[in-house]
């Protein structure tokens, strides 16, 4: 069986990779879409398994302990971890693997699977990226004005180990750009 392939989404808070990921993946079959691990708590709605993998802060330093983590970061206060077993086993299975992740994991991601195809999703313009952070209505005005701080290092951070780079201008259209990326399709 061939091995599937790793795909990466990674930008800035309020590019709107979420949103695009979840449109992409409606128009792709055979996608496995890994779930990653957090400290942080659990949001109304969320679900243990599906949105997150939700640890406590000795689970997830455990699991540090014994290496089982593709990568991992603390981003906000708060650790994030995509777990090596999940990506290995839909990978192995012949599924293509989709992370969605911050940007230094994504590198960190690259620095171990250089097969890995990372793609940057970017806000039209900054402006609109502090507009989407706020019309979300889910972040503390603290939050945000880290995020928006911590945006223009992340988009540098990107142009220097991105392999592809989407504007999320129109969220239709960027979402069919990245199904068919995810299909293998030239854009």
């Amino acid at each position: 069986m061939e091995q599937g392939r790793v795909f990466v989404v990674a930008g800035p808070s309020g590019a709107g990779k979420s949103t695009l990921i979840n449109k992409a993946l409606k128009k792709v079959d055979g996608v496995y879409f890994s779930v990653s691990a957090t400290t942080r708590d659990r949001r109304k709605g969320e679900v243990d398994g599906r949105d997150y993998h939700f640890l406590t802060g000795q689970q997830f330093d455990d699991r540090v302990e014994r290496d089982e983590f593709l990568e991992w970061e603390e981003v906000f206060g708060e650790r994030y971890g995509t777990l090596k077993s999940e990506v290995e086993r839909a990978a192995a299975s012949g599924s293509d693997v989709l992370l969605d992740l911050d940007v230094k994991g994504a590198l960190n991601v690259k620095l171990k699977m250089r097969e890995a195809l990372l793609i940057f999703i970017l806000p039209p313009t900054f402006k609109d990226l502090e507009s989407r952070l706020r019309n979300r209505k889910r972040d503390a005005e603290e939050e945000i004005k880290s995020r928006t701080e911590t945006a223009p290092w992340e988009m540098q951070l990107g142009k220097a180990g991105f392999d592809v780079f989407l504007v999320n201008n129109d969220v239709d259209a960027a979402a069919r750009v990245l199904a068919s990326i995810l299909r293998g399709e030239k854009t």
